[in-house]
């Protein structure tokens, strides 16, 4: 892949379905315009932050596997296979599962599918994205790139459509418009910068491919860049007409705010051309999300950690071919046994316990004389900082919010150190 395909990888992987779900969440919550404009800005620029992390320890660490390799390098292969672990079982195919889910329930808009059809719709979405991965990389981020250039065009003409035809909600984007109630707190803030960290997820992805991307030191860096602006700017100017088309009071109680900013604008043929835009942007979401995991148990795999079989290259395809398809067996179980929502909701919060310690990672990396990265973080040590504290400030509010929930999470994370000490790693491998 090269950075075309790679910055399509990180757009595409985190702008799915959220964004036309999660403001009504964060206008909620902050109840302004002038703080939805805030919060999606801290959004971004703390994605942005973890996306400079991740493109130093990628030009240092060519390697595919992404957080596994940068975790493993800075302080043990421990903390690697926990992260490989909790992916497999949760983190990464339960994100596959909800997202195939998501697509086949707007599916259902344009074909009669009951529960039972919604399943076989997704569970056909996650093998036919696998088979074409099977297929090869080349092909994997091709299919991948294109929905992505499709969905930033669709979003641009969302953005054109609304400010051209819209504009009768009496709030102009750059008002001070406000609902009454309490003043805002830390904790309501606090947790709409959460749903707004949640619709930017996704954006590590891309380093799982490093194996496969030319020149990856250079060009993993400038997509996770280029990328996170790109989707921060399609962010911000969305809420920007979501805000301009309708009242914020609307905007607030809406449960479907892209579908009812839609119908304002052009009618009752709003939620159709919105149902499609959100298949076609999940099922885009969906072919990254599929192509990146495969590459991060490979590496485990090879490291002589896990199931060794699942290190296979393909001999003529050349791509982690039974880690695809294990991955895709595990995701569609999840679909249809229903299990991957109790999954990801308890689960997914450890991710950023992961992230907080990867941007400590850097920091203990950067003291060693073996280490030369391509590209460094501006700031010294100020931006991993920053960074590591607002990722163990997410867990911890999700612990203190649901603290059982989150203790099932933690111990299926954990319940990886038996199977790791079981693991007899490879002679030569790395301690």
């Amino acid at each position: 892949m090269g950075l075309v395909r790679s910055t399509a990888m990180v757009v595409g992987t985190i702008l799915g379905a959220s964004i036309f779900v999660q403001p009504s969440l964060i206008t909620g919550a902050v109840r302004s315009v002038g703080g939805v404009f805030v919060v999606w800005t801290l959004g971004g620029a703390l994605t942005l932050c973890g996306a400079l992390i991740a493109a130093e320890l990628t030009s240092a660490y060519p390697e595919s596997g992404g957080v596994y390799v940068f975790l493993r390098r800075a302080f043990s292969p421990a903390a690697g296979f926990l992260w490989a672990w909790a992916m497999f079982w949760s983190m990464h195919s339960g994100i596959i599962a909800a997202i195939a889910v998501v697509f086949a329930r707007y599916v259902a808009y344009f074909a009669p599918l009951g529960a039972t059809g919604i399943r076989a719709v997704a569970i056909g979405a996650i093998l036919g994205l696998s088979a074409v991965n099977y297929r090869g990389v080349a092909l994997g981020s091709g299919v991948q790139t294109a929905f992505t250039i499709a969905k930033v065009l669709a979003v641009v003409a969302i953005i054109a459509v609304g400010f051209a035809l819209g504009g009768g909600g009496g709030h102009a984007p750059s008002g001070a418009g406000a609902v009454a109630g309490p003043a805002v707190g830390v904790m309501p803030f606090a947790a709409a910068v959460g749903a707004g960290l949640f619709a930017f997820g996704g954006w590590h992805m891309v380093t799982y491919t490093a194996g496969e991307t030319r020149d990856p030191r250079r060009t993993i860096p400038r997509a996770l860049v280029a990328g996170t602006l790109i989707v921060t700017v399609a962010y911000l100017a969305l809420n920007a007409v979501y805000l301009y088309v309708l009242p914020l009071e609307r905007v607030v109680a809406s449960e479907r705010i892209a579908a009812d900013a839609a119908d304002t604008v052009l009618g009752g043929g709003g939620g159709a051309v919105m149902s499609a835009l959100v298949a076609g942007s999940a099922f885009g979401g969906l072919a990254g999300i599929v192509l990146t995991g495969p590459r991060v148990y490979f590496s485990v795999a090879r490291d002589g950690r896990w199931l060794r079989w699942l290190g296979s290259v393909h001999p003529t395809l050349r791509t982690p071919h039974r880690a695809i398809a294990l991955q895709a067996v595990w995701s569609s179980v999840l679909v249809a046994t229903g299990t991957y929502g109790a999954l990801v909701g308890r689960v997914i919060y450890t991710e950023w316990i992961f992230f907080a310690a990867m941007a400590v990672g850097l920091v203990l990396l950067r003291r060693r004389a073996e280490y030369a990265p391509a590209f460094r973080v501006p700031g010294g040590p100020v931006v991993p900082f920053v960074f590591a504290v607002c990722a163990a400030l997410v867990a911890a509010s999700q612990i203190v919010a649901d603290w059982r929930h989150s203790m099932v999470g933690l111990l299926l994370v954990v319940a990886g150190l038996p199977v790791y000490a079981l693991g007899t790693p490879r002679q030569g491998s790395e301690a």
